[in-house]
């Protein structure tokens, strides 16, 4: 045997020993780095106005504080107005429960010639073998339920905490990641962070602006047809079909259709039909041109982008693929050498008018040739 078979066989089990340690580690740290990842545009969504404050003297831990805290109360301020809306209406349709069941029954026995009675549905319902599984699901799944929540908020934590580090020792953690480049790269490594602040903030700017456009349609229709407490259910609307990818539409238009339907269940009908009609709208016509100069990227990329990240990172990575992409596209945009376009008609997708009357006289000859085909054959 070679002298150098058993130590190359030694290094191979090394390195694979090694490649299957840190593969177990990044599949038990993904979660950390999702967060992390997370947490660090949301420090760049806010780099600029905690470098504001700072500029005028304050210090960038209290600039930082004072701006998560406002984001905090603006949040716990919907939350508190959110749930008092839809604990009453959730009272009221408890307690308007049995007009409506009485109403559907009238109408089942006027449509079918049917004799059914309320008490005979809810004794039916009662004694569902379904209803009883439900409840002892339910009553089972609370501890679930509980867990659940708790790694939520612990998710929140962490993601905030890092947050707050990224944001207040912005300056320091450049520097400390400059200290170990040479020159030349100190300078590519800050401008990478200075596009990466503006697209996030463009990208954050786009989106609060079709929230804010979301929020009046919705709340034009819902004052249209009378539903209650429209203000709260338009910005409702607005921020979670915008902030909340994939699901976001369908958990914005839910809680209006079920408060309109209190009102007149053909008011959720048209809730529903107005909430596909503006997302389609948004979709081909609003987002695709509010992302295209707010962030500077085409809207096919941006669309690609997103369906990129949801395919990686789910939700998460649909929510910052697209400030991730354009930061990338306006990095290496530097590096990309351009030249003069010639004047050419074809450029614009028009074709030379010489060129187009030869194709014209080639397609008349062949059809001849093809026409006088059969006759040579006969």
């Amino acid at each position: 045997m070679p002298r150098w078979l058993p130590r190359a066989m030694a290094l191979a089990l090394a390195l694979y020993a090694c490649f299957q340690l840190g593969s177990w580690a990044f599949h038990q740290l993904i979660g950390l780095l999702v967060n992390i990842l997370i947490a660090f545009f949301l420090a760049l969504a806010i780099e600029p106005a905690v470098g504001r404050m700072a500029a005028r003297g304050m210090r960038r831990g209290l600039a930082t504080f004072l701006v998560f805290f406002a984001v905090l109360v603006a949040a716990i301020g919907f939350v508190v107005l959110l749930g008092s809306m839809l604990a009453g209406q959730i009272v009221e349709m408890v307690g308007d429960f049995p007009q409506y069941l009485d109403s559907v029954i009238n109408w089942i026995n006027h449509t079918f010639h049917t004799e059914l009675s309320r008490v005979e549905v809810q004794d039916s319902l009662l004694r569902s073998d379904w209803l009883q599984k439900y409840v002892q699901n339910s009553a089972s799944g609370v501890l679930d339920v509980s867990a659940t929540v708790l790694g939520g908020l612990f998710k929140l934590l962490t993601i905030f905490l890092f947050s707050f580090y990224f944001a207040a020792d912005g300056p320091r953690f450049r520097r400390a990641l400059c200290s170990v480049l040479p020159p030349a790269k100190q300078a590519e490594v800050l401008r990478a962070w200075e596009i990466a602040v503006d697209k996030t903030g463009g990208y954050l700017y786009s989106r609060g602006l079709m929230a804010l456009i979301s929020g009046i349609a919705h709340f034009i229709l819902l004052e249209i047809l009378g539903v209650p407490y429209a203000p709260a259910l338009a910005v409702w609307v607005g921020l979670v079909s915008q902030f909340l990818p994939t699901i976001g539409t369908y958990l914005a238009g839910a809680l209006p259709m079920l408060i309109a339907f209190t009102v007149n269940p053909w008011y959720a009908l048209w809730v529903l039909i107005f909430v596909v009609v503006y997302q389609q709208f948004e979709n081909y016509v609003l987002q695709p041109k509010l992302t295209a100069k707010t962030v500077d990227i085409h809207p096919a990329v941006a669309f690609g982008s997103v369906v990129a990240g949801t395919a990686l990172l789910g939700a998460v990575g649909a929510l910052i693929a697209i400030p991730a992409v354009a930061t990338l596209q306006a990095f290496l945009g530097a590096y990309v050498k351009r030249y003069a376009v010639t004047e050419d008609p074809r450029v614009h997708g028009h074709r030379r008018h010489g060129e187009a009357v030869l194709a014209r006289v080639q397609r008349a000859l062949r059809a001849k040739k093809d026409q006088a085909a059969p006759h040579d054959d006969v």
